[in-house]
């Protein structure tokens, strides 16, 4: 491995041991956006060679599975994830992994780039379930990491306008650098109308597509207020497990509802995105460590008081 991000998902299962029914229960190595070098192939794989710089999606589907066959493999109750309990993640010197999960690295991409590809897949997919596309206008609710790819990508994907929400200015500040045309800066004791009425007047015309990166009852009430007859509503968040929501007015201007759970097929995009230069995600990476046991400590205690240190993305690197 040369790279390798620390997401919020290895913070939590640092401080905590488990996300909601994946409980750590014995070591278990961390880790699963990264990039390295190949140094060794198995009989059979003839797409890499040794030498080739990859970045490596961390999800091995059972191809079994219905949803594997249809294509949609982040469905796959059976897929094997880095750092999902009891898989060990991709914090390591050496990972054997599939060459099917293993992608080249367009020329000009660096080790941290290619890493980046997993969270930018995130933005890439949450932007296809809300069928972003020019002529659009879009919201996202949340600049923390994803919510700044998926403005990204949104801008990417074409959309014509994108304002992006949040409660810490330092976040909006980057989301304006990132190419945001409005950054909100909420109230956070703003009741979910009042977000709702200020991201509708940011718009012209209104949210066409709302992608809500927090996942909490007020985003997710704030997101079906806004959004405009015959919108979609992205949720990509996890931050509560259930949520009263006007249903009937969602039902009489047909709004659809759509969950975004990871990615699937997403990594060719995400790397063209990067080397194409029509994402930069380079300032995103507001912290870099070394791959020592004291690095990796002090970059996840970083990452871990990101109010206090304002951390974005904390990086892991070789070289």
């Amino acid at each position: 491995m040369k790279a390798v991000g620390i997401c919020g998902s290895d913070i939590h299962y640092l401080k905590h041991g488990r996300i909601a029914d994946y409980v750590v229960k014995d070591k278990m190595v961390i880790g699963h956006e990264s990039s390295g070098t190949v140094v060794e192939i198995g009989p059979g794989v003839s797409t890499l060679r040794p030498g080739d710089d990859v970045a490596l999606e961390p999800g091995i589907p059972c191809w079994y599975n219905r949803s594997s066959r249809e294509g949609r493999y982040n469905l796959d109750p059976g897929v094997q994830f880095f750092a999902t309990p009891p898989v060990h993640g991709s914090l390591a010197e050496f990972v054997d992994h599939p060459a099917d999960f293993c992608f080249r690295l367009p020329a000009g991409l660096t080790h941290e780039q290619g890493a980046f590809a997993e969270p930018l897949s995130v933005g890439v997919h949450a932007c296809r379930r809300g069928s972003v596309s020019p002529g659009k206008t879009v919201a996202v609710l949340g600049a923390g990491p994803i919510g700044l790819v998926a403005l990204m990508c949104a801008k990417a994907f074409g959309a014509d306008t994108v304002a992006i929400t949040d409660i810490k200015a330092d976040n909006l500040a980057l989301a304006r650098q990132l190419g945001a045309d409005t950054a909100l800066h909420l109230d956070p004791a703003a009741e979910p109308a009042q977000v709702a009425e200020s991201v509708r007047n940011a718009l012209p015309g209104g949210p066409d597509i709302i992608i809500d990166c927090a996942g909490f009852e007020s985003t997710l009430q704030t997101a079906a207020t806004a959004i405009n007859a015959g919108g979609t509503v992205v949720t990509v968040g996890t931050g509560c497990e259930h949520a009263r929501l006007p249903v009937t007015r969602m039902t009489i201007r047909e709004v659809t509802l759509a969950g975004s759970f990871r990615y699937a097929n997403t990594y060719p995009l995400a790397l063209q995105l990067m080397a194409s230069k029509r994402v930069d995600v380079l300032p995103l990476i507001t912290h870099r460590f070394g791959f020592s046991e004291a690095d990796v400590r002090q970059g996840f205690d970083t990452a871990a008081r990101a109010v206090e240190t304002k951390a974005i993305k904390a990086r892991a690197c070789i070289g």
